[in-house]
């Protein structure tokens, strides 16, 4: 297993999300940051790589009857999926969570300040994420559409306005690290989402929805960062 220690934390969880579960439990971030491998993330967070090596292994072994196979997926399927479920799950969870956190800071502000800052750190992303997802929209996802249909059809891929597909994603990933460390931030402010003693039920339903949203985050930056933007890199290359 020695040399599972210079595997990336992505192409861990690429390979079987379950592992996700054990990078969360040590506070590791395998989506933003999933281009460090085991050895880097232990050094630099002081923990026992062996110990975790061995978590990460007992997930990879045990029996897998429900963990999605993405890595498997073809490209256009994988970005229709991205599109639909976490795309979709975005826009409808903004509008509330946006109401929600409005509610807070008038009701409990005077007593939690920290809920003006949580507010517009939330606010802040559901503007960029909104712009974000129309950029990969209306641009990445169908020059990558495009490229699987022209390998199919054995056609000549004609070039993008962008140059190439390695722009568009470094942008990409960029704005993905910029919500990682927005959502870091809040997670710090609203302790871990743990409403405080005096929290009414919206302020108890809102922490629940923020951290709800940042799990889907996280699942919804994996799929890009590692698998569809590396293997986007991968088709692009064939074709010269």
């Amino acid at each position: 297993m020695e040399n599972l220690k210079n595997k990336t934390i992505g192409s861990f969880v690429a390979q079987d999300f379950r592992t996700a579960a054990v990078f969360t439990k040590y506070q590791i971030d395998f989506c933003c940051k999933g281009n460090r491998t085991l050895n880097e993330v232990c050094e630099k967070q002081d923990i026992n790589s062996d110990t975790l090596l061995q978590n990460v292994y007992d997930v990879l072994q045990s029996e897998n009857n429900n963990s999605i196979d993405f890595n498997s997926w073809p490209l256009d399927l994988l970005v229709d999926y991205i599109e639909k479920t976490h795309h979709r799950y975005v826009e409808e969870k903004t509008t509330v969570l946006v109401q929600f956190l409005d509610k807070l800071c008038k009701v409990h502000g005077q007593s939690h300040p920290e809920l003006f800052r949580i507010n517009e750190l939330f606010t802040g992303c559901a503007g960029e994420l909104s712009q974000h997802m129309k950029k990969e929209e209306l641009m990445l996802f169908p020059f990558i559409k495009r490229m699987v249909k022209t390998k199919e059809s054995n056609g000549v891929l004609s070039q993008p306005s962008f140059g190439t597909v390695s722009n568009p994603i470094a942008m990409m990933m960029q704005e993905h690290d910029n919500e990682g460390d927005r959502f870091r931030e809040i997670a710090v402010l609203t302790n871990n989402y743990t409403a405080p003693s005096d929290g009414c039920t919206t302020y108890k339903v809102t922490f629940a929805m923020l951290k709800e949203f940042e799990e889907d985050l996280h699942k919804h930056i994996h799929l890009e960062n590692n698998i569809l933007f590396p293997k986007a890199v991968v088709l692009e290359e064939e074709f010269s």
